[in-house]
């Protein structure tokens, strides 16, 4: 697959999970996507178990397929790839969600895990910040990393769930829990976008080229 069309699977990956997001919900009756979470969509006993963890599979599929460009992306600028693996491991912890569903006791373990793909793009802005030919990439990265952790500090609450902060967001929990999905997502595409309208970057090579964005 060439290169640009790999790297258009970011803007596919967030395209599908919020497909499913906002059409999946209404195949549970009763369902209120403000005060609940996204995983009591796909829990056990729910109609939309099976549909929920068939998204997540090909979201991640999507994630993947992404990460790979991106790590090509690095060694063509010369950069360190950490940020294509620390991104691909959300593939993992989707594919654990999706399959252990709620309440299973490793459902929270893999949902706990994306905490390390939530981290890539400060890892990337970071690895690539003395790329001169992805300034754009980087401080888009860098102001989505703050969002991101923003959304990780408004979700902590969860684990006291008698604490103050989680009494407070519990009328709207969904809506805290979302933005942490929205945020990441936001990088996720944004990334994918400005990757697929750079100079260059079609040329599926392993020799180190010059990437120039719009």
């Amino acid at each position: 697959m060439a290169l640009r069309a790999r790297c258009s699977f970011g803007i596919v990956a967030a395209a599908v999970l919020w497909c499913g997001l906002v059409f999946l919900p209404w195949m549970v009756p009763g369902y209120d996507w403000v005060r609940q979470t996204v995983s009591e969509i796909g829990e056990i006993g729910s109609p939309a178990r099976i549909p929920f963890a068939i998204l997540l599979c090909c979201f991640a599929a999507c994630v993947l397929v992404f990460a790979w460009a991106l790590r090509d992306v690095s060694l063509k600028l010369g950069r360190r790839a950490a940020a294509a693996y620390v991104c691909g491991f959300m593939a993992v912890s989707s594919v654990g969600v999706g399959i252990f569903a709620f309440p299973h006791p490793l459902h929270n373990v893999f949902g706990m895990s994306e905490l390390i793909s939530y981290q890539a793009p400060w890892v990337l802005a970071l690895t690539w910040r003395r790329a001169p030919q992805a300034k754009a990439i980087v401080s888009f990265s860098w102001i989505m990393a703050v969002l991101v952790w923003c959304a990780i500090i408004a979700n902590l609450g969860v684990l006291d769930w008698r604490g103050t902060l989680q009494n407070l967001e519990q009328p709207v929990y969904g809506i805290v829990q979302r933005s942490l999905f929205l945020a990441w997502c936001v990088w996720l595409a944004g990334v994918s976008l400005m990757l697929v309208r750079s100079r260059g970057i079609a040329a599926d090579r392993a020799t180190t080229t010059v990437l120039s964005v719009d």
